[in-house]
């Protein structure tokens, strides 16, 4: 079995734990430094970008997220971690991490009342997948190494980067975790993991 860390410190934390253990993984919740040791792969949930940020220097965890990036383990941000992982973010001076090769703009579809769901098609996904969309951002532009995998609108909405994974919804907030399944099969094979009876690559 797996072990797969969330970033613990705000956000969609339970609901992707649930989604991880669901497909066979061992969620790890990570809250300090040391609690990245001996992890296969890491989520940064969804939330407030701004506020994991503060609780991101406030634990330490800047230096030691930004070298587990370099140990080339897969990292999988949905929303809010899409942000912390982007190279650049629309309207503001620095970035967070800074370590997939995307420029992404925040609240890129409207405010908290404006949170919607729509059908996605996602590249390697059999069947559209359901997304939950809450003051999601958007990627503006990509560097050449990115793969996009879906668009809403016109707009990207999901893209892989070699071992980054990252999107604009929620997958953790739905019953369906092929999303959560894809990342898991980013994880180098001879793993162990299970993945869910319909796999990767079929409706749940």
């Amino acid at each position: 079995m797996k072990r797969v860390g969330v970033l613990a410190l705000q956000g969609a934390v339970r609901e992707h734990a649930q989604s991880l253990e669901a497909c066979g993984a061992k969620a790890v919740l990570v809250k300090w430094p040391s609690d990245l040791e001996d992890l296969d792969a890491l989520i940064l949930p969804g939330g407030e970008s701004t506020t994991m940020r503060r609780l991101i220097d406030r634990y330490g965890l800047l230096d030691p997220l930004r070298k587990f990036a370099e140990s080339g383990k897969p990292m999988f941000g949905t929303c809010a971690g899409l942000i912390l992982l982007a190279k650049e973010i629309a309207g503001y001076p620095e970035a967070h991490l800074g370590v997939m090769d995307i420029k992404v703009e925040r609240n890129s579809f409207g405010r908290q009342a404006d949170s919607f769901e729509a059908p996605l098609s996602i590249k390697g996904i059999e069947a559209p997948f359901e997304a939950v969309f809450i003051r999601a951002p958007h990627i503006v532009s990509a560097g050449a190494g990115i793969e996009v995998l879906s668009e809403h609108g016109g707009k990207i909405v999901m893209a892989r980067s070699s071992q980054f994974l990252g999107c604009s919804f929620h997958p953790e907030l739905t019953d369906d975790h092929r999303i959560t399944a894809y990342f898991l099969s980013m994880i180098p094979s001879g793993t162990g993991i299970s993945l869910p009876k319909s796999s990767v690559y079929s409706k749940v």
